[in-house]
């Protein structure tokens, strides 16, 4: 069976807007494309990173925070 693939949506971001938004350097995103961390489009010899595949990697390392319960005193 052809797989199918999903085009990216939004904005197609450089390595160096991608680390600008990330507050990195440039090494940080082009480590993530070369590990195939996150998902990237060749285009000739560039590579461009999706906005929204930048969305899903930063809400991928999101933590919630405990919520702490109160004991009530007996």
């Amino acid at each position: 069976m052809a797989r199918k693939t999903v085009p990216p949506s939004g904005r197609l971001l450089t390595v160096d807007e991608a680390a600008e938004r990330l507050n990195t350097s440039k090494r940080y995103p082009r480590r993530l494309i070369e590990e195939r961390r996150i998902t990237f489009v060749k285009i000739g010899r560039h590579v461009r990173i999706p906005e929204s595949a930048l969305d899903d990697f930063i809400a991928g390392g999101l933590v919630e925070p405990l919520r702490l319960t109160t004991r009530k005193a007996a």
